[in-house]
């Protein structure tokens, strides 16, 4: 019952804070109402610039649009990372509850008008793939299916590479996929993420707790990595914190070059942070690029 509630709440608090932009389908996600991504082809004088294909103009060297077929439903795909560091927070919240944030206004960006939404939701122990279908009772039946995925024991490291290529074989549909992920570690998932790209649009959303990217001046601190188990005790000296926060934002560099790469925009969730507020922004900015005023870009925000 406690489960329910909390979904319930979660999906109400996004839908109110999104009411504005569920007008329509997929409206702020996708590249506008009532089409659906085709295939990519050479520009030719005259094409509308915001439908530039910057991944595969990127790979061919050769401007590529693409092209899109009207008035069909469309299917999302959420590769959802619950690796042992998701569980992690130290101020409003905590990344695997983000985690399952993301994954509700996603959910809700993009239901309805015969769309359809699936899961691949892995924690480097077991992976769970949810079928796409369509309905707001799947779709809600999905979120739980995902907010009751048990933890990997301790030591079991995520593997959000082998998570991307569960969609690769079979190809799916053109659609949408989402990546829900703390994005730790090296990127070692862009060869992957890059060869989804050629079929679908992508979303990447970053979760971030603010301990991640300082040290607080505390003292003598253990650290620990939940994904392998180990600890170590540091001394939080002012060094130690500068090379720490230069440690984090390189990391944070390499990621958003990554996801660039692979033509996916990117949205960041921080624990600290009101993550309604940053996904609303997120979706209007997409929803005024398609509309009108500028070709959508990744990267991350400031």
């Amino acid at each position: 019952m406690r489960l329910e509630a909390s979904l319930k709440s979660l999906e109400l608090t996004v839908r109110r804070r999104l009411d504005g932009l569920l007008q329509g389908n997929h409206v702020g996600l996708l590249p506008g109402p009532g089409s659906e991504p085709g295939e990519a082809r050479l520009y030719q004088p005259g094409d509308d610039v915001r439908r530039m294909d910057w991944s595969v103009t990127a790979r061919t060297t050769s401007p590529h649009v693409r092209e899109t077929v009207a008035d069909r439903e469309l299917e999302t795909w959420a590769v959802v990372d619950l690796s042992r560091s998701l569980d992690f927070g130290t101020a409003g919240t905590d990344k695997r509850h983000l985690a399952l944030a993301g994954l509700t206004a996603v959910a809700q960006l993009t239901v309805g008008g015969g769309n359809r939404i699936g899961a691949v939701v892995a924690n480097g122990e077991q992976t769970l793939r949810l079928p796409a279908r369509g309905g707001l009772a799947h779709a809600r039946g999905l979120l739980r299916r995902v907010a009751t995925m048990p933890p990997a024991p301790e030591g079991v490291r995520g593997d959000l590479t082998d998570a991307l290529d569960q969609l690769r074989r079979p190809p799916r549909r053109r659609g949408l996929v989402a990546v829900v992920s703390d994005f730790l570690g090296e990127p070692v998932w862009e060869r992957s993420l890059r060869a989804l790209s050629g079929r679908h649009d992508l979303l990447a959303i970053e979760l971030v707790d603010p301990r991640e990217l300082e040290l607080p001046d505390v003292g003598t601190v253990v650290l620990a990595d939940p994904e392998t188990g180990r600890q170590r005790e540091v001394e939080t000296t002012p060094l130690l914190r500068r090379e720490f926060a230069a440690a984090a934002s390189a990391h944070r560099d390499r990621v958003a070059a990554a996801l660039r790469r692979c033509g996916a925009a990117q949205l960041t969730l921080r624990t600290d942070r009101d993550w309604v507020a940053d996904i609303v922004r997120f979706a209007v900015a997409r929803k005024h690029a398609w509309s009108g005023g500028g070709a959508p870009r990744a990267g991350r925000p400031a």
